[in-house]
């Protein structure tokens, strides 16, 4: 091999070397979709569909917020929340919407598409996925006992970060008797039966209890948590467990 040879060789090793260490700085995690959606709202299923197919991959977590207020048109959402309706209100006073609409999909609290376009919302993943650096967090029970634990992470120069808690439930199918989906019946996934915040992150390693007993409420067999910035800016970490494991 000559010198001019040896000279490529070792620099293609040493590029290859970096872009492999590159790829692994810092932790990883799922991008983060909220589908803003109801039982009354005709252009809804092709969006919970698509939603449904999403939440089998392992790098995004997909989860469904059934809203209030298209109770009125005959009929009344049996999943909705007013914590998901003020969830998303919050959203779009955030990112500056005008109002607020169903099939509604968030990413990652940094975006918005319609939901039930199923291109858009691809590129919307594949756009975050460039940004995936993450805060750690782990989640573990016992019987009496939810455990968050949130890893250290850059100074955040006095900004604090959200500590959202999910109460989800898996799956479900309703028989939609009335308003606009009438005779259908429609497979939800990863619904959220409540939100609520619970504390703020900012910047160091910090350690939460909660009493399992304080999240009876909705049914429900999972939990996740967010870390936000601010309040519903940039999702910087994600955790989630289901109570069968």
């Amino acid at each position: 091999m000559t010198r001019f040879a040896t000279i490529v060789a070792t620099a293609l090793a040493a590029t290859a070397l970096a872009a492999g260490n590159s790829s692994m700085a810092g932790p990883k995690r799922q991008v983060v979709l909220e589908l803003f959606t109801s039982q009354g709202c005709s252009s809804c299923p092709p969006a919970d569909a698509l939603l449904g197919r999403l939440a089998d991959r392992k790098d995004v977590l997909a989860l469904s917020l059934p809203v209030t207020y298209w109770d009125m048109l005959g009929w009344k959402d049996t999943l909705a929340s007013e914590a998901n309706t003020r969830r998303q209100k919050a959203y779009a006073q955030t990112m500056g919407r005008g109002g607020i609409y169903t099939p509604q999909m968030i990413v990652d609290g940094t975006s918005d598409v319609v939901g039930g376009r199923e291109a858009q919302v691809e590129s919307a993943i594949a756009a975050r996925t460039a940004d995936m650096r993450a805060v750690p967090v782990t989640l573990s029970a016992t019987p009496a006992t939810l455990h968050i634990a949130i890893g250290a992470g850059a100074e955040r120069n006095g900004d604090e970060a959200t500590i959202w808690l999910f109460h989800i439930l898996s799956r479900t199918t309703v028989h939609i008797a009335s308003g606009e989906n009438e005779g259908r019946s429609i497979g939800y996934r990863n619904i959220v039966r409540d939100v609520k915040a619970i504390g703020v992150w900012k910047g160091q390693a910090l350690s939460l209890d909660l009493p399992r007993s304080d999240m009876i409420s909705a049914p429900h067999d999972a939990e996740a948590v967010l870390v936000q910035d601010g309040g519903y800016g940039r999702v910087i970490g994600v955790g989630y467990i289901g109570w069968s494991q």
